[in-house]
């Protein structure tokens, strides 16, 4: 643990960054009162209403840069690349049955379907436990919750290495249910991290990179697997020696992680990073309300927009990982690794656009127009590598993946930061786990649908499937309204009409 002095020396070495005035502006933007010295015309019920709120966002005795004041602070990148990590391996346990559906079917005994439930079970125990999630987040804090994500998936990970053997299916289906409770921690917090530890300038990259390491994690599935596990159907003792390697490396490495996470993790910086932040942490804790805040987000009809059309675009990329083996093997008899490959070229693509649109992000603070426009692309993208997968051309594929990859992934944390934006100063913890619920459902409901497509007809009819959906999530994300509520006060510009709980 950081000692006290040596946090304060971090952060007074770090650029201070200037703090804006909020400015109290009456209804109107700074500088465009109602010309004609006349009399000003009386503010509406709820702006009234609001003007204490707005009051006591400012600092007192009229000097708000002595409340405002705000640092960087450098543990914030030691928070990020542990959170990061430990995500990465949380998402590497999700996809490390299904790009091996076929090996692990011969395994254990069973039909691909139990397989996929393998990677299901991440999506079906999210949906119950994100709002007991996000009001642990909210009450607990930030420390608390990275720890249970990073010990659960620890304790998952050291439980799969006991189902080492054929009969032990329903073990090692139990193991992936706590990975899967684990990612209910971890799922909701990058925007949250983003947004306490950094400042305005970096926080959509620093969403973008948090998300980065849950991508990289999947495509490290992707690849690696495959290489430890080969398919020996002949040799049973060789394959359960093979994946005991994948298992035990597994638990090692998030057991090491779990105690980096105890050491790295603090609440809050000592000095909030952001004037939006310090706004939010002149609020007396007990004016939240959980259930209010969760009220305020359902009523928040562009949230809602965005709440759907997330869950149509992410569920839509869960479906199409955990359906990729199969997809490739009905087409390439075969390339089990190849299909690994792919799902590696998929998400690394991903990977590049998810830093690319953090980048732009917080250059031009576009948030509606770029989501939209990586939204199009991505089902272009998706129409492409449906009609080309069947060409006969391994090489397509992983051109025509990538491209997908690139939009699809790059979408994930784009998602993330409009919702904080739209909503803020309700909890980012919960609105990101409000829309990872989305995606879980949207996931389940696609991967099986999908999947029966797939076995019953062509790997095309169920890709084709996931198309119709997409251009239904393009009609939906045009019509959501761009209201940049935590932009304009980091911008000093205070409207009255956004009141914190």
């Amino acid at each position: 643990m950081v000692e006290e002095s040596g946090e304060e020396e971090a952060e007074g070495e770090s650029a201070e960054m200037p703090a804006a005035p909020l400015q109290r502006c009456n209804g109107f933007l700074p500088g465009k009162e109602e010309a004609g010295g006349g009399e000003q015309p009386a503010p509406a019920a709820p702006a009234a209403a609001a003007a204490p709120e707005a009051e006591a966002m400012l600092a007192g005795g009229g000097r708000p840069e002595a409340r405002l004041e705000t640092r960087l602070s450098r543990r914030r990148l030691a928070v990020l690349a542990v959170f990061s990590c430990y995500s990465l391996v949380n998402a590497f346990q999700w996809i490390q049955y299904s790009i091996l559906s076929n090996v692990f079917a011969g395994f254990y005994g069973v039909s691909f379907t139990q397989i996929d439930w393998l990677s299901m079970v991440y999506m079906v125990a999210y949906v119950p436990l994100i709002l007991p999630a996000t009001w642990l987040l909210d009450a607990r804090g930030l420390r608390l919750t990275a720890l249970l994500g990073a010990g659960l998936n620890a304790l998952g990970a050291w439980l799969k290495c006991g189902s080492l053997a054929p009969q032990r299916y329903p073990l090692t289906l139990a193991a992936q249910a706590v990975c899967a409770v684990a990612q209910v921690f971890i799922l909701g917090l990058p925007s949250r991290i983003a947004s306490v530890w950094f400042g305005p300038t970096e926080v959509s990259t620093a969403c973008a990179v948090a998300v980065l390491g849950n991508q990289l994690g999947t495509a490290i599935g992707f690849l690696l697997p495959p290489v430890l596990v080969p398919n020996t159907p002949n040799n049973i003792d060789l394959m359960a020696h093979n994946i005991s390697i994948m298992f035990y490396g597994t638990a090692i490495v998030s057991t090491l992680l779990f105690f980096l996470t105890g050491v790295v993790f603090e609440e809050k910086p000592k000095y909030p990073p952001s004037p939006s932040q310090a706004v939010l942490q002149t609020k007396p804790p007990e004016d939240y309300s959980y259930k209010q805040s969760i009220i305020n987000l359902f009523r928040n009809i562009p949230f809602i927009l965005l709440l759907i059309s997330y869950g149509i675009m992410t569920g839509a990329f869960y479906s199409v990982s955990t359906l990729l083996n199969q997809m490739i093997v009905t087409h390439y008899e075969g390339e089990e690794v190849n299909a690994g490959r792919i799902g590696l070229t998929l998400v690394v693509a991903g990977m590049v656009g998810s830093i690319i649109c953090g980048l732009w992000l917080d250059y031009t603070k576009t948030y509606k127009q770029t989501t939209l426009t990586v939204y199009i692309l991505s089902f272009i993208g998706l129409l492409v590598f449906t009609f080309t997968l069947d060409v006969g051309y391994l090489i397509v594929v992983f051109v025509t993946g990538g491209v997908l990859g690139f939009f699809m992934t790059g979408y994930l944390p784009l998602g993330f930061e409009f919702a904080v934006e739209i909503t803020y100063p309700e909890s980012e913890g919960t609105s990101s786990g409000l829309l990872n619920a989305s995606a879980q459902i949207f996931g389940i409901v696609f991967t099986l649908v999908q999947g029966k497509l797939t076995t019953d007809y062509s790997p095309r009819a169920g890709n084709i499937f996931l198309c119709a959906w997409i251009f239904v999530g393009i009609i939906l994300t045009a019509l959501i309204k761009s209201d940049l509520r935590r932009h304009n006060v980091n911008s000093g510009i205070m409207n009255l009409d956004v009141k914190a709980v």
